[in-house]
This record gives structure tokens, sequence and C-alpha cells, in this order.
């Protein structure tokens, strides 16, 4: 007969692997494993762990212990389009709008974009995959280059996304960093404090004109950047 630990270990990643327990869903806290089994703290510990280890599920500070969401792949060498990555591995997508201002440029960011004085729209957002926010988003369009963009109702649909579905960028600048997440970004992702996050700052073009600059810091567990390339 199988070690008490190793039957909790067992159930547990059958109901992962059968979906009947989905990415983002919580697992029953310690306490409650304890009572359901009739087992110590100590043979719960031993069963969580080596499914932590194996990725399957997500321990959190104070929050709970969770299936893990599956962590997505990029190419570093072209614009990502998040909305469809997250969907097409079944899970849900969804974008949340959190501040939206169009106002003249006037910071060395904003004149960097789209000239002085010339007109911004400021985004603020976050992607979630499965219920959980994947990455938040700071986004800066020049409306000179893209006017139609001040029409778009953007709680229906990432600024990311529609841009990829309607302005055809031609060059693209790409910075990749790491930081630990601070207060707010741990906030918004739900992560701790401290935990490891992934950057991408992104600036396009179309042509001459530039399109966006969009800052997308991502919770570093769930997403990773790949970079091919082929000798010719």
């Amino acid at each position: 007969m199988k070690p008490l630990h190793q039957q909790i270990r067992d159930d547990i990643e059958q109901q992962i692997r059968s979906g009947a327990l989905k990415p983002g869903d919580r697992i029953p806290f310690e306490h409650e494993l304890m009572a359901q089994y009739g087992v110590s703290r100590m043979t719960v510990n031993k069963a969580l762990t080596p499914l932590d280890e194996a990725g399957l599920i997500e321990r959190r500070k104070r929050a709970g212990t969770f299936v893990r969401l599956p962590r997505l792949d990029s190419t570093v060498l072209d614009i990502p389009d998040i909305q469809h990555e997250i969907t097409a591995r079944g899970e849900t997508y969804r974008f949340e709008l959190l501040s939206y201002t169009i106002h003249k440029a006037n910071s060395d960011e904003e004149r960097e974009l789209a000239g002085d004085g010339g007109k911004i729209l400021v985004l603020t957002g976050l992607h979630f995959a499965s219920a959980k926010p994947l990455a938040f988003e700071r986004r800066l369009v020049n409306l000179d280059a893209v006017p139609e963009a001040e029409t778009i109702d953007f709680t229906r649909q990432s600024p990311g996304h529609w841009l990829l579905g309607v302005v055809p960028w031609t060059h693209v600048e790409n910075q990749i960093s790491a930081m630990v997440a601070e207060a707010q970004t741990a906030r918004h992702l739900r992560i701790d404090k401290g935990g490891a996050c992934l950057v991408v700052d992104r600036r396009t073009w179309r042509e001459k004109a530039r399109v966006t600059t969009v800052k997308q810091i991502f919770d570093g567990s769930a997403y990773r950047l790949i970079a091919r390339f082929d000798h010719g």
C-alpha cells in the first residue's frame, strides 16, 4: 500500500491531469487536506512539495496553493500577440483596462514618440490567462500616426491585439530585462513582493513614423521569451 503522502500527491496530480482541477484553480488549504485524509501537516507538505517541484502547482504566501498556469513561450524576434498565445493554449483570455488618457506629449518619452506637442494616448491594463494576471502593460500610442485608435473601445480588446490587426509595422525594437516586483506590480500580478518579473520594453515604427511605445511586466514564473536564428 502506498504511503499516505503518495496517495495525496497521486490524487491531486490525477485531478490536474484529467482537467478536474484547471489552471488557476485553488487546491484545498493544508488544513482541509489534513481533515480530508486524516493526516498531519507534515504529511500534506510532503505530498505537495513534489507537485510544486514538478511545476504542477504554485504555493503563494497567505493565498494558498493553486494549479500552475502553463508557461507561455514567445519569440523575441517578433511582436507576440498575447491574446492569441493564451487562447491558442486553450485558456481564457481577458484584458482589463486600468487607465485611459489623451493629452499632448509633455515628457521626454512622449516627445520621442510623437514630437513636441504631439497627441498621445496613454493606456494601462492587465492581461489575464485563466483568471490569473499574466502581465501589466503601460502603452503610449502616437495618435498622429494612428488617429483611429482614439475611437476604439479598449475595454473590449487589448490595444496590442488591435494594433497588430490594423497597423502594419515595419520596424520593431525589443529590450528585455528582469526585475523584482515592487509593491504595486506585485498587487497587479498577484505575486509576492520581490517576486521575479520579466520586462519587455518595445518600440514600433510604420516606415519613419513611430507608432507605439509599450512596457509589459510579466509574472516571471508564467512567461518566457525564446530567440530563434537561422544560419543562411
